[in-house]
């Protein structure tokens, strides 16, 4: 429970990267914005980092589908790919805020 203004966090990130994705259509874009997005977080609450990739990285091809469903949007085969390698960059991204985080902490202390 203390981590749930974490997750929602991580949810209104992982949203703006799918709003993002969806209104510009730029996989750089996109995929900068979830590494700078899961490496906050990973730094916050660096136990288990994998969480903060699926919490961000979800949210993109979530939004994705519900631009579809709601409002017909259609996307190319290759966009619907192209809005899950959001979990590559994230893998990175969590990961490294948490590495940055223990560093810090072992550099100068608490």
């Amino acid at each position: 429970m203390r981590d749930l203004r974490i997750y929602i966090l991580g949810v209104f990130l992982g949203t703006c990267a799918g709003f993002l994705d969806l209104l510009v259509g730029d996989l750089l874009g996109t995929a900068l914005f979830v590494l700078i997005s899961t490496m906050i977080l990973g730094a916050l609450r660096p136990e288990k980092p994998w969480r903060w990739t699926v919490t961000v990285g979800i949210c993109v091809p979530l939004v994705r589908l519900g631009a579809y469903l709601l409002f017909g949007q259609k996307p190319y085969r290759a966009q619907i790919y192209e809005s899950a390698l959001g979990f590559v960059t994230g893998i990175a991204g969590a990961y490294s805020g948490a590495v940055a985080r223990r560093a810090a902490h072992e550099l100068f202390g608490k």
